[in-house]
C-alpha cells in the first residue's frame, strides 16, 4: 500500500517574509498607499488578490491617487517585489521536510508575487506546490476552507493529519474548524520556533 504523505501548509507574508511593497518610497508616499489600500475601504487590495486587478492597473490608481508618475512607481513596486528578504533557515528546514510531506506555500497574494517574488527568490525549488489567491480566486478562509480542501482531495489526505503554519488568527481559526493542526505564527513564535519544536 503507498504511504501518503500529509500536507504541510505554510503562509508566506508575516510567516516567511515581513517586508511590504512599496518598502524604498519616502514615508509620505509610502504612508498614503498603506492608507489607500489597507484603510477603511480595503475593497480594491482584495480584489487584487482574488484576480480582479493586475499589477499595473493597481499601480496606476495609486499613482493617479499619489500623484506620482507611473514608471516611477513601477520601477519601485517591481524592484521591491524582487528584493524581499526571507528566511533562508526556514525555506531549509521546510525543503527538508518533502520527504515526509507534501510541502504546500499557499498565500493570499497578487500577480506581482508569481511574476517577481517567487521567480527571483527560487521559492518553487523549497515547496511540492505554490498556492496564490490570485489564481485561486479566493482567500483560505472562503467558504470555510474550500482551499485546504481542494488539496487534501487533490493528494487523498485527511485534513486531520495536515499542518498550517499562518499569522491570520482567521484563517487559523478555519483550519481548527476543519479538523487540521494549526499553528499561529507571531513575532513571539515565529517559524523557525514552530519548526524546530515540532520536528526535532
Amino acid at each position: 500500500m503507498t504511504n501518503i504523505k500529509p500536507i504541510l501548509f505554510c503562509d508566506f507574508d508575516g510567516v516567511l517574509c515581513h517586508d511590504r511593497y512599496w518598502r524604498s518610497l519616502p514615508e509620505k508616499e509610502h504612508n498614503e498607499i498603506q492608507k489607500f489600500l489597507f484603510g477603511e475601504d480595503a475593497t480594491i487590495f482584495n480584489d487584487w488578490m482574488r484576480g480582479k486587478y493586475s499589477a499595473e492597473e493597481v499601480n496606476q490608481i495609486i499613482s493617479e491617487k499619489i500623484g506620482m508618475p507611473f514608471e516611477k512607481l513601477w520601477e519601485v513596486f517591481v524592484n521591491d517585489c524582487k528584493t524581499m528578504l526571507v528566511s533562508k533557515e526556514a525555506l531549509e528546514k521546510l525543503h527538508n521536510l518533502r520527504n515526509s510531506h507534501i510541502v504546500i506555500l499557499i498565500t493570499a497574494n497578487m500577480d506581482s508575487f508569481s511574476r517577481f517574488t517567487q521567480s527571483t527568490l527560487d521559492l518553487d525549488k523549497y515547496f511540492d506546490l505554490i498556492s496564490n489567491s490570485y489564481y485561486e480566486g479566493m482567500h483560505k478562509a472562503d467558504n470555510q476552507g474550500e482551499l485546504f480542501l481542494k488539496y487534501t482531495n487533490k493528494y487523498g489526505v485527511q485534513i486531520k493529519d495536515c499542518i498550517l503554519f499562518d499569522d491570520s488568527k482567521k484563517v487559523h481559526e478555519t483550519f481548527l474548524n476543519l479538523g487540521g493542526k494549526a499553528y499561529l505564527v507571531t513575532p513571539e513564535q515565529d517559524i523557525i520556533y514552530h519548526l524546530t519544536n515540532l520536528f526535532k
